[in-house]
């Protein structure tokens, strides 16, 4: 039950994290470029590298914080799902350069801020 209470108060922040981003990248850059989405998936990919290093050091326990930052927090700050709708909506508009970019700047940028996460870690130990 206290792994169930982790990931819910960590999605709780999560979201809430990922709607003041989204607010926050609109109002900076607009609508043109799904920045916002960009934004969440590489700092969450950041974030989760840097907890699995933790993690898979010994640095904090597997428990509870995997449940609270990895699934709960993690889990709602970032999103595939966005990112996908985000692709395809640019394609629907005829944005097909914008589609291509979105793809790959996730793609790197987000397996490229994992790998910097669990570096950090690695660094120093």
């Amino acid at each position: 039950m206290s792994n169930l209470i982790a990931v819910a108060i960590g999605g709780a922040i999560g979201a809430s994290l990922r709607y003041g981003v989204t607010l926050l990248m609109i109002s900076l850059f607009g609508k043109s470029f799904p920045y916002a989405t960009l934004t969440v998936n590489v700092l969450g990919s950041f974030v989760m590298g840097l907890l699995f290093s933790l993690i898979d050091h010994g640095i904090v326990a597997d428990l509870p914080w995997r449940s609270l930052f990895g699934i709960g927090l993690l889990g709602a700050f970032t999103t595939f799902s966005t990112f996908s709708m985000d692709t395809l909506l640019l394609m629907q508009q005829g944005e097909w350069q914008k589609a291509v970019l979105n793809v790959i700047l996730n793609l790197i940028c987000c397996i490229g801020a994992a790998w910097c996460g669990m570096q950090l870690i690695n660094i120093n130990n």
